[in-house]
């Protein structure tokens, strides 16, 4: 449940940081930088909402089941952190390659 609240305060940040700073920056062309808060709402907020239910209903958490999660928690979070880094070298209209990170972050 905890999680469920941190994705959901987390992707509403985010959402917020991209209207701000591309308006900040006058910049009207996509970025990455609108998808961060559909990642967080989506794969955060609404998994671990779905999650909880599941739980409640089923009780299938164990000790494998948590491995698992913190490695979706780190792939979430990575990916996310990519976005954002693309996102801002787009809006700042900078010439840095983060290609590899990012499809890494992506497989995670």
């Amino acid at each position: 449940m905890n999680a469920f609240i941190v994705y959901g305060v987390l992707g509403l940040i985010g959402g917020v940081f991209y209207c701000e700073f591309t308006k900040l920056n006058g910049f009207t062309d996509f970025t990455t930088l609108s998808v961060v808060h559909t990642h967080y709402l989506m794969l955060g907020m609404v998994f671990f909402l779905m999650l909880v239910l599941l739980e409640n209903n089923f009780h299938f958490i164990d000790n494998k089941v948590r491995k698992y999660l913190i490695f979706y928690h780190i792939g979430l979070n990575l990916t996310v952190i990519m976005l954002v880094v693309r996102g801002v070298v787009q809006v700042l209209s900078l010439n840095v390659s983060s290609a590899v990170l990012f499809g890494i972050a992506h497989l995670i």
